[in-house]
């Protein structure tokens, strides 16, 4: 087996770390319950000094109080999902495989709507890293992939 490039092994470490995040999140939330992660928050909130009335804190803290068993069960579930799609990902791109150089590909194009919805409408630093990280490993893939189809022509040719 060939020796995979720096930028794809980048890439699926950066996925892998994704899936790492979903499961700890995901086990965290379930773990904790609802009324617990609502006063760690708001105990989070107090130690850091944050106006509870400015815009993240708030919105957080709306969707803190909708939380309850019932849907903590179901984000940990759609997390842990989330991070197995994640983890073969990550997988199939460090071991080189085609076919996830392709799903990486199609899973970072359909985050760009949204992406480029935030930069628009935000215009914040961490959309714009979003973005432009999201672009570089779209492109990327896009250069491995045609790549290979150059590859597999020339042999065929030959």
């Amino acid at each position: 087996m060939k020796k995979q490039p720096k930028a794809l092994r980048a890439i699926a470490l950066l996925e892998a770390s994704k899936g790492a995040l979903a499961i700890i999140v995901g086990l965290s939330l379930h773990e904790l319950g609802g009324r617990e992660i609502q006063s760690l928050f708001e105990e989070l909130v107090q130690h850091l000094h944050l106006n509870p009335a400015s815009e993240y804190p708030s919105v957080i803290h709306h969707a803190i109080a909708k939380i309850n068993d019932k849907n903590i069960t179901i984000i940990a579930l759609g997390s842990l999902l989330y991070a197995s799609v994640r983890f073969v990902e990550a997988f199939g791109l460090w071991r080189g495989y085609a076919w996830t150089e392709w799903f990486a590909l199609a899973s970072g194009a359909i985050y760009l709507p949204f992406e480029f919805y935030g930069v628009i409408t935000q215009g914040k630093l961490l959309d714009w890293l979003a973005l432009v990280i999201n672009l570089i490993v779209i492109g990327y893939m896009a250069l491995l992939i045609q790549r290979r189809r150059k590859e597999k022509s020339a042999v065929h040719l030959s």
